[in-house]
């Protein structure tokens, strides 16, 4: 019986992403030159994607989810990163980083506040870690908090923040004089908040990235979120774990799209006479592109099922896939781009988009030069006991 259960269980899941794949074929994809031109991220997609439950598709259904598990929410992102990069990026700001934040250590009380309102689109979300001179090191934030009273008071200045001039609801990471960390539930209409938008980004120009300051703001003591110097080792650890597992996924989106874009391009385009896909350097590329973009998707694919069963190594795992899916993303929209030639390098065809996308991917969430300290480590400890035994 529970075998019947578990295979409609997997069907319905299965079901829910078939549906966003087509549309974000439909609904999205067409959209993504407009957004990345205009820097901005349509408000009637954002409630179209709310009202199919999109924006939280990770959040049980009980709080206006879809219940996805990992796996099949990893495969849910890859359907809208294939779409559009800004679009996935709201969801790994909405529901990953902050979502599964306050999923994890948010209280009762914060939880049936917050996460159905984060589900109906009536709460846009955003994650403040990084500010002006604190990016990898993010134990050092300079951002303050004091207590007075019954309430926080915050200072201090974000910047880089996903869709930080956008979001009404922001989980901010401050630190006190005592050197503890803590994160706290800042709702914009709070006194003392200015957020500013930051042009000129590379990417993720539909992501409404932002500078916020905090101004003397006071913040209810029933907004912080765990215990007060749990901020670092809890909640910002659960975020970035499942940010890099949604990054993991927008490696593999952007790589996939553009083996899609090169493939389609290669047999339309013809030189010397022939199709490209006739010549044999460019089936050479296109073979690698497609072998490493398998690749990165089988790695993201035992992540996910290691997180749904919760396995031991699942953050090292993920760690991996985040840093190998975005170094394939890199190479093979670059490759992507070769192949278009001079048409890769104009935004009349998506080529230029998913080359300037993929490197924000080796950046954000952890450079991957972080992940490499990260997985070096692991490697060392595991495998150099296991020689030993």
């Amino acid at each position: 019986m529970s075998h019947v259960l578990d295979l409609t269980q997997e069907e319905r899941q299965a079901q829910i992403v078939e549906e966003a794949e087509r549309f974000a074929a439909e609904q999205i994809g067409p959209r993504a030159r407009v957004f990345d031109e205009a820097g901005v991220l349509a408000d009637d997609l954002i409630q179209d994607m709310a009202t199919r439950g999109y924006l939280t598709a990770n959040f049980p259904t009980e709080y206006g989810g879809l219940g996805l598990d990992p796996v099949h929410y990893g495969l849910f992102q890859q359907a809208i990163g294939k779409a559009d990069c800004s679009t996935r990026t709201l969801i790994t700001v909405h529901s990953a980083l902050c979502g599964e934040s306050l999923l994890r250590w948010g209280n009762k009380e914060q939880k049936e506040l917050w996460l159905p309102r984060m589900a109906k689109g009536e709460a846009l979300a955003a994650f403040a870690l990084s500010e002006p001179n604190v990016g990898t090191d993010a134990k050092s934030i300079e951002t303050r908090y004091r207590k007075v009273g019954d309430t926080y008071v915050l200072n201090g200045n974000k910047k880089w923040i996903s869709f930080g001039d956008k979001a009404d609801l922001f989980v901010v990471i401050a630190g006190n004089d005592q050197g503890q960390i803590s994160a706290f539930l800042v709702e914009r209409a709070f006194p003392g908040i200015t957020t500013k938008p930051l042009k000129g980004m590379l990417a993720g120009r539909a992501t409404h990235i932002a500078m916020i300051e905090f101004d003397n703001v006071e913040v209810p003591a029933a907004n912080l979120v765990g215990n007060e110097g749990g901020g670092f080792t809890y909640v910002v650890s659960t975020a970035l774990d499942h940010g890099r597992y949604s990054i993991a996924w927008a490696g593999v989106s952007i790589a996939q799209e553009a083996v899609n874009q090169m493939g389609s391009y290669a047999r339309e385009r013809k030189q010397f006479g022939k199709r490209l896909a006739e010549f044999q350097l460019i089936k050479g590329i296109i073979a690698d592109a497609t072998t490493e973009t398998h690749a990165a998707r089988a790695l993201c694919l035992k992540a996910g099922e290691m997180r749904k069963s919760k396995a031991q190594d699942a953050v090292m795992e993920t760690t991996m896939a985040k840093y190998y899916a975005s170094k394939v993303a890199m190479k093979v929209a670059t490759d992507c781009v070769q192949v278009h030639g001079g048409n890769g390098c104009i935004s009349d065809y998506p080529a230029e988009r998913l080359f300037r996308e993929a490197k924000m991917l080796e950046i954000i969430e952890g450079t991957s030069q972080i992940q490499q300290e990260i997985i070096s480590g692991y490697a060392l400890r595991k495998y150099t006991k296991a020689c030993n035994q």
